[in-house]
């Protein structure tokens, strides 16, 4: 018998032992996770329960704030990584006004998103999810991390067969070792055992776990929370192509003023677009949200931004090949983001499998640059794979595309050089498609 125990950043294993020789341990080990409460187990001690629901509390100043978890709008699909969730919420008392909560696990290096939310809101940013509040996450009045307080400061280098720059070793450790002071409620213990849409794992430069050097410390994780005050829908869930048309506009002029203010998105994808037709309280009918990816422009100009950003299937054919990222490769993003909808959904987010492009989230990155070069090299081929592959919903809009196309790409080639003209020339276009009376 062998125990594990996974985090967001992989997993550690005890050492074996066989239950036929060693029955004290075994029988204590059951007992150990039988006597374990739901924070030893792993849950999350400050998502609190009561009878009827779940609420956090936050401090804004001097005030506490209660805010009521109404449903789910995005959970986690694997327990490594970022295992971003989100909810929606309200104030208790008062459902009038939505909020989104959004957690996840990121690396204590990388900007903190609820920081550059909230420099965008301050500088009065548009069609981008207001800030609310944000924290690192606090168990026990530690941050909670892997390393810290999680792992509680384990040193896997120390196991025996740990191998430099293996991000997810595993660590020979007795069983003795894993249950060490589980009982104490100090911390929340370390050692418990605990179709249609690209892959949630966004390929990025610096994303993956770094590469553990002799002077360099394992990687970590840190929980933190964001409070955002705007509630809509992903951007394929829109009702009509109209409606479609002017919320894929609204983003763009969302992605200029957050670029105007010093912040690069770097992940356009039909995740991070969002469309709000319901909620009348909230004056963003379309908006961006993620900026996980982000950064400010002064970094990029200081360092440049070389990698491969963002979610696979929507990046731009410069950053497959491996250059700067720029405010075009965006632009480029929201083209792909229309041709994707246009093909895998048939009206109100009713998705369709279309083989031929589900292969984009698994291709190589120069294999998948080259499918793409080839997909908008020529305006003829273009036109009859639209024909061919979009739902029947969209086919009204294969002019448009197509004059997307023309921009983004001029003469079939990927842009050469960058020109803000290009935001003007998208809104126009898309402006042009909502006036269309075959729309």
């Amino acid at each position: 018998m062998r125990l594990w125990e996974f985090d967001r950043l992989g997993g550690i294993a005890s050492e074996k032992f066989n239950i036929n020789k060693d029955g004290q341990r075994f029988v204590s080990t059951i007992l150990g996770f039988l006597w374990m409460d739901d924070e030893a187990l792993g849950f999350d001690p400050t998502i609190i329960k009561s009878e009827h629901q779940q609420y956090i509390e936050i401090q804004q100043d001097t005030k506490a704030e209660r805010l009521i978890l109404d449903k789910v709008i995005r959970s986690a699909h694997s327990i490594v990584g970022r295992a971003t969730i989100c909810w929606k919420a309200y104030f208790e008392g008062d459902k009038s006004k939505p909020f989104v909560i959004k957690d996840s696990w990121q690396f204590p290096e990388r900007d903190e998103e609820g920081e550059l939310l909230q420099q965008a809101t301050r500088q009065e940013v548009t069609n981008v999810a207001r800030h609310y509040y944000h924290e690192t996450v606090r168990i026990q009045a530690n941050d909670d991390d892997i390393q810290g307080n999680v792992r509680r400061g384990l040193d896997i280098t120390r196991a025996s067969n740990y191998r430099t720059g293996r991000a997810r070793s595993l660590k020979a450790l007795t069983v003795e070792d894993l249950s060490r002071d589980s009982s104490t409620g100090s911390k929340r213990a370390s050692s418990q055992t605990d179709a249609l849409l690209p892959p949630g794992k966004r390929s990025r430069s610096g994303s993956a776990s770094p590469t553990k050097h002799d002077n360099e410390p394992l990687p970590n994780r840190i929980h933190r929370r964001i409070v955002l005050c705007d509630y809509g829908e992903p951007i394929y869930k829109a009702s009509s192509r109209a409606a479609l048309l002017a919320a894929l506009k609204g983003c763009i002029i969302g992605h200029k003023s957050l670029f105007k203010a010093g912040f690069l998105h770097r992940d356009i994808s039909i995740n991070n677009l969002m469309i709000n037709e319901g909620n009348k309280e909230s004056d963003l009918s379309s908006f961006l949200i993620d900026l996980d990816l982000a950064i400010e422009v002064n970094r990029i100009e200081s360092s440049g931004a070389k990698g491969i950003t963002g979610t696979r299937a929507f990046m731009a054919i410069g950053i497959l090949m491996g250059e700067d990222h720029t405010f075009m490769d965006d632009l480029e993003s929201f083209f792909w983001v229309f041709f994707w909808i246009c093909i895998h959904y048939d009206g109100c987010g009713q998705g369709r499998v279309v083989s031929e492009f589900d292969e984009w989230n698994d291709a190589g990155t120069e294999k998948l640059a080259s499918l793409k070069k080839g997909v908008i090299s020529d305006e003829g081929d273009f036109v009859r794979i639209a024909e061919r592959n979009f739902a029947s919903y969209y086919r009204p809009l294969i002019p448009w595309v197509n004059k997307l196309r023309r921009v983004v790409f001029p003469n079939g080639r990927r842009w050469q050089q960058v020109d803000d003209k290009l935001y003007s020339q998208m809104r126009q276009i898309l402006n042009d498609a909502q006036n269309d009376p075959q729309v």
